[in-house]
């Protein structure tokens, strides 16, 4: 039988907690910060549950360096939802245009919901090269004159693909849709206007939206009638809680970045991230039945991408992995494969056991 100490979660979308913030979790079920009440039974409104908010964002502000000219806010829902209300807020009416960069999975559904509102710029930045996936470089990006804003996503979870290159657009306003990556590694804020990112990969649990947003865009559209709830104003003048919050889950973020600052902050976390790829992708380009066309200058080191040689052995691999306690590596279903999403709170020791695992099968099957 495997303990809960030999199962590594290997999902791309609701990540592993760390040990020691399950512990903690466990304890403050039953008496939260020793007032003898669960931290789920705590008042959004309250004092306890404010400070807990203030210190979150605290610890956001120290981990990723952000500017004191942009607000942090908290928003319902998974990053998905920001498809439709960066727009609803960006854009003054459906006769503007956006450009939007068009790199893979989600970056194409955010172009779909964005084309209800306003006219859309699609930028094609992946191409392939003697069947190599390879990223264009910015600068090669057509980017309108009067768009609105551009938008993209710097990591695709479905396809693999990492954009490394930070924006530098001048006075062009920047949206990423940063899920994937952030608190992964060390980022310049300043680069862009919008930086959204969902809670359940790096940050803590599904429920919550991470928005960093510049102060001038905020107010952009102060003529607009934009659903209250939907409306960054009212997010910024109500502390992110204009409707009740997912209470638990902003408690679990806050954990999260406790242990961020534990593990050394984001320059230590970067490094181990970029280890725990490098052993995997090894193994992948040192096999002969596994799989990987994208470039490795593009190559995502957050989610890991490949096929097997037959589709005999994708089945057998997933079994095999499923029971030595390598837990949800199959790809996603549009795409198919593998595909192992190495979040930061994925240890080391789960990586190295993966990559033994793979060189065994890889040896026994070839």
């Amino acid at each position: 039988m495997l303990y809960k100490k030999e199962i590594f979660n290997f999902s791309a979308s609701q990540a592993m907690i760390p040990d020691v913030v399950l512990k903690q979790i466990k304890k403050d079920l039953f008496n939260w910060n020793n007032k003898n009440i669960s931290i789920m039974e705590i008042n959004h409104r309250s004092n306890y549950f404010i400070s807990i908010v203030e210190s979150t964002k605290k610890y956001l502000r120290e981990l990723l360096n952000i500017p004191l000219d942009y607000k942090i806010i908290f928003c319902f829902g998974g990053a998905r939802v920001q498809f439709s209300i960066v727009p609803i807020n960006l854009i003054k009416n459906k006769f503007n245009s956006a450009d939007y960069v068009n790199s893979g999975y989600w970056s194409n559904n955010a172009i779909n919901e964005a084309k209800k509102y306003c006219f859309v710029n699609q930028i094609n930045a992946v191409y392939k090269e003697n069947n190599v996936i390879k990223v264009y470089p910015m600068d090669n990006w057509l980017i309108s004159n009067n768009s609105s804003y551009l938008h993209y996503c710097p990591n695709e979870t479905v396809n693999g693909i990492y954009i490394d290159e930070l924006p530098n657009f001048h006075n062009h306003i920047v949206v990423a849709d940063c899920s994937s990556i952030i608190l992964s590694r060390v980022l310049d804020i300043s680069k862009f206007g919008i930086i959204y990112a969902s809670t359940q990969k790096n940050i803590g649990l599904s429920g919550l939206t991470l928005l960093i947003i510049r102060n001038d865009l905020i107010n952009i559209n102060k003529s607009k009638v934009i659903p209250s709830a939907f409306n960054y104003q009212y997010l910024v003048k109500y502390n992110s809680m204009f409707s009740t919050p997912p209470t638990f889950t902003w408690y679990v973020v806050n954990l999260i970045l406790k242990w961020l600052k534990k593990q050394g902050g984001l320059s230590s976390i970067e490094k181990i991230n970029k280890i725990k790829s490098s052993i995997l992708y090894k193994i992948i380009d040192n096999s002969t039945i596994y799989h990987n066309n994208i470039s490795s200058t593009c190559r995502s080191y957050t989610n890991i991408t490949f096929t097997l040689s037959n589709s005999n052995l994708h089945e057998l691999f997933l079994k095999e992995s499923n029971n030595a306690g390598f837990l949800n590596l199959a790809g996603h279903r549009s795409v198919g494969g593998i595909r192992i999403s190495l979040y930061n709170s994925m240890p080391l020791l789960g990586v190295k056991k993966l990559a033994k695992f793979m060189y065994n099968f890889s040896t026994k099957y070839s």
